[in-house]
């Protein structure tokens, strides 16, 4: 690990394409920078294009860059890519193993591939406990569902137990539960000291995995801090309230602005909803909900809302990030 604690460092870095064929240089990465502590799942959010496919593919010695400096488990990318190599685990966004073969043998085959000779079969057993698929072990892929394929893949890139393991949009078409199972693989993962550098464009998934977010647009990280930290710069805390009838927007709109402390509050009228920015989340909802009670004006729904992710794209790069299909992703 490099001296400061970062499992993965990049500074500075630079990949240009199009320059050497005479064409407009065009920068997948410009000047990007990223610091990953170690033992934590650190999420790399931005736009289709911004460049998240593009620094994975670098940090995991895939490409090489032009200029700038990375560092992946203390070891310089640049200079001893193959020593890199050895030490971490990349999934894609598709599962790739072998649909002839069972899980087992999957395992195994890797196993040979890394010359375990021996040891392959001890991994494989291993692995297939790790993940969860000891009962599937001896059943061919083309029975596994689609999060089983993909803790299976997993389970393969983790066969040398690499320090450092990048996941590039692991869960890409998988349903709900699927997505919950691979999920719950990484806790495991990150439970046992691995560390995992995730590019997603599931706003949800960051959210409940990484601790520590970089958003990427254009080539460049545009912001780093916790999903908290990030949401906390699009505005605190709302109470949020939709009246029953359109005729009592504004009482509740004026029960609103008493709690606002003189901040913005914005109505609604359409969706009959009335919200406002508050410092005191709980007091400021007990107030609202007593005012209301008191004057005799019935509500929808009364709440408090945390900004989203969602929010913080929109703030940063202009849109709501977007899921692999180019619609607009659920945050």
């Amino acid at each position: 690990m490099s001296a400061s604690g970062d499992a993965v460092l990049a500074e500075r870095i630079v990949k240009r394409y199009g320059a050497k064929k005479g064409a407009a240089e065009k920068r997948a990465l410009d000047g990007f920078d990223l610091a990953v502590r170690s033992g934590t799942v650190h999420g790399l959010l931005g736009p289709n294009g911004a460049g998240k496919t593009t620094a994975v593919r670098v940090l995991a010695t895939l490409l090489r860059f032009d200029a700038g400096r990375a560092e992946v488990a203390g070891l310089d990318v640049a200079r001893r890519p193959r020593q890199v190599r050895s030490r971490i685990g990349l999934a894609g966004q598709y599962a790739a193993v072998d649909e002839v073969l069972t899980g087992r043998q999957n395992l195994e085959m890797f196993g040979r591939l890394f010359h375990l000779g021996g040891g392959a079969r001890r991994r494989a057993d291993e692995l297939l406990e790790q993940f969860d698929l000891v009962e599937a072990a001896d059943k061919g892929v083309t029975e596994y569902s689609g999060g089983m394929r993909r803790r299976l893949d997993l389970a393969a890139s983790m066969i040398l137990a690499p320090p450092v393991l990048f996941l590039d949009e692991p869960t890409t078409g998988l349903d709900p539960r699927g997505r919950g199972e691979v999920w719950d693989a990484v806790r495991a993962l990150v439970s046992g000291g691995t560390t995992v550098l995730l590019t997603t464009q599931y706003l949800d998934e960051a959210d409940r995995l990484a601790s520590h977010i970089t958003v990427i647009d254009r080539g460049r990280a545009i912001a780093d801090d916790s999903p908290d930290g990030l949401k906390d710069r699009v505005g605190g805390d709302r109470i949020e309230v939709v009246a029953a009838e359109p005729a009592d927007l504004a009482a509740v709109a004026k029960a609103v602005d008493r709690v606002a402390g003189g901040g913005l509050v914005v109505t609604d009228a359409p969706d009959r909803r009335v919200h406002a920015q508050v410092t005191d989340r709980v007091a400021a909802l007990t107030e609202v909900a007593r005012s209301l009670q008191d004057e005799g004006i019935a509500v929808e729904d009364i709440g408090l809302r945390r900004p989203s992710l969602d929010d913080v794209f929109l703030r940063l790069t202009g849109h709501g990030a977007q899921a692999p299909d180019g619609t607009e992703a659920a945050a």
